[in-house]
């Protein structure tokens, strides 16, 4: 084998068994320091850091950090061994060093600092910020879980195959990218926002277990745990399942992928289900975490004949817990959290010595103080914090109020992973703006009972077989087991505002195969990124991707997205209306 010219070994290999070994290394210069007549420089690879000795300073003349540069020379044990380095037992004494590439002296941000520094310039210098030991070893666990799920699918019977990435526009619930075409101007593909439609209709061509690393495309905005434009999602479909079947495939999965890729504390399997409609009384949220012991309790009824103006004909949603000796800024700065989420405030109370005091205090009847002790068992020093609001905005405002209790009183074990499922999701919603009926979830789910169900049910009491599996407050998986039945498919889109003919046009691939003979099919898919995050322990979703978009869908490092020619538009049969 031919021996490469910039080095025999890589910066984290070296051991106390290869002493004497003359050596070649490459890579990036990591610090430079000077101590006494001798300069100590680390040399950084992909794969570990390696100190280096050089005793002539002409040596780096014109070197400094992050240039690329190989070193030949002579590996010695160090008198002073530093264990935070797998090196760390040895150094290399330069013989001779190459300046392979040379860098700035000036970096826009130090590599060590990356993490810290600000998130608009370790974008736009990505390939810097990568560098940096951290983010970098988060890509190399990426690649190593995508090599995994790849290998324990097909240990399960999965079948791996792609799906087209131009397609047709679908209302899959967010707007589509659209790709125009020379080949027929004026006409457009469509980015996929999901396989959703090519996989159901590999279960009707036949195949059993389909899976796919999909890229999903959907021109949204971004959220700290969704990223804008692109992200990739492990694509799964199973033929002749239930919902129970894919639960189990999924348990499986997502318990040995953490298992193998973590030291956390684990739910073992079968995870607990929890009705959509008990998630929102509970948790106030449909993706609760459940690390966190909280519960909310709905205490409209005991404030149902108030004179207290800020609770009449209110939704009063409420939290009881211990809160310990927490000073009266505590509960202000609680409420502070509350207004910047749009709330009115915090209303509190702490019972303690058989008596309440607090915001509210002087406002409760005897019948309210009976009714709040009874409600929540309350026990001596425990404090009852308050959300009154309209509906939607109490049940969202509850949940901030859990979350941030949990963070404040230290309640969540980091170290912990808590799935649930939520399941029995409703299948239509009202549409707040024109109160017609539109999908909650998934256009293609089948509703419990079939199309009996649809005909003879209120539409908005029929639930559907969808399911997300909830991973310390994330969704990290959303499933269901799909309609294969063109009556009943035309059936549910007609009672969201769609004609016959408006199915036949935009799903007519879907609704043709159905009239061959489909099998009862499921799936679901898993959110990589979000996988990835909570593996991690990142907050930002950007930091598990390699090269992300910013929070504006912006490519800051390519400058994408960017202005092209006219011919280019001519070509495709697009002009540009010109802002007036």
């Amino acid at each position: 084998m031919r021996e490469n010219i910039y080095r025999t070994h890589n910066c984290g290999e070296l051991r106390l068994s290869d002493v004497n070994k003359q050596v070649r290394l490459a890579g990036w210069v990591n610090s430079i320091r000077k101590l006494g007549g001798i300069t100590f420089l680390t040399l950084r690879d992909h794969f570990g850091i390696t100190q280096i000795i050089v005793n002539d300073e002409n040596q780096i003349s014109g070197i400094c950090k992050e240039s690329t540069i190989s070193v030949c020379g002579k590996v010695l044990e160090r008198s002073s061994k530093n264990k935070n380095m797998s090196t760390g037992d040895i150094e290399v004494v330069a013989e001779s060093i190459t300046l392979l590439g040379k860098s700035l002296s000036v970096l826009p941000f130090e590599i060590a600092e990356g993490p810290n520094t600000k998130e608009e310039l370790r974008l736009k210098y990505r390939y810097l910020d990568l560098r940096n030991p951290e983010t970098h070893q988060t890509i190399v666990l990426r690649a190593n879980v995508l090599n995994w799920v790849r290998n324990k699918l097909t240990q399960m019977g999965f079948l791996e195959v792609q799906t087209p990435i131009l397609t047709s526009s679908s209302p899959e619930g967010a707007r589509d990218y659209i790709v125009p075409t020379i080949n027929a101007p004026g006409e457009f593909y469509a980015l996929p926002q999901a396989p959703q439609q090519f996989k159901q209709l590999l279960m009707i061509s036949g195949f059993d277990k389909y899976f796919q690393v999909a890229p999903c495309f959907r021109n949204e905005a971004a959220r700290a745990d969704r990223s804008p434009g692109e992200f990739y999602q492990i694509d799964l479909e199973m033929s002749f399942a239930t919902q129970d079947d894919v639960m189990s495939a999924c348990e499986e999965f997502v318990v040995d992928l953490f298992k193998e890729f973590t030291s956390k504390d684990i739910d073992n399997a079968p995870f607990v289900k929890i009705p959509y409609k008990e998630a929102i009384e509970k948790y106030c949220s449909d993706k609760p975490d459940l690390r966190n012991p909280l519960i909310v309790h709905d205490i409209s009824y005991i404030f149902e004949n108030t004179e207290f103006n800020a609770f009449k004909n209110k939704t009063i949603k409420a939290i009881a817990c211990s809160a310990g000796e927490k000073p009266r800024r505590f509960y202000d700065d609680l409420g502070k959290t509350i207004v910047a989420y749009e709330g009115k405030g915090l209303a509190w109370l702490k019972y303690a010595d058989g008596a309440f005091t607090g915001s509210i205090a002087k406002f409760l009847t005897e019948q309210n103080k009976e009714s709040l002790i009874k409600e929540f068992n309350l026990l001596e020093n425990e404090s009852i914090f308050m959300i009154a609001d309209e509906k939607k905005m109490a049940i969202k405002l509850a949940n901030v109020l859990r979350i941030e209790l949990g963070k404040q009183l230290d309640l969540i074990d980091k170290n912990q992973v808590k799935f649930c499922w939520v399941c029995d999701f409703p299948f239509f919603e009202e549409n707040e703006e024109t109160g017609a009926i539109d999908f909650a979830h998934n256009p293609f789910s089948m509703p419990q009972g079939g199309l009996e169900s649809l005909e003879n049910m209120n539409p908005f009491d029929i639930k559907a077989y969808q399911y997300d599996l909830v991973c310390n407050g994330y969704e990290t998986l959303s499933g269901a087991v799909r309609n294969h039945q063109t009556d009943l498919m035309v059936k549910a889109f007609e009672m969201a505002g769609y004609t016959k003919e408006d199915v036949e046009n935009k799903f007519g691939a879907l609704y043709n195969a159905f009239q061959y003979g489909a099998p009862p099919h499921a799936g679901g898919a898993f959110g990589l990124e979000r996988l990835l995050m909570i593996m991690t322990d990142n907050e930002l979703i950007r930091d598990v991707i390699a090269f992300p978009l910013n929070k504006n869908a912006k490519d800051l490092m390519m400058g994408a997205p960017s202005k092209v020619s006219e011919k280019q538009l001519k070509d495709v049969g697009i002009e540009l209306i010109k802002k007036m």
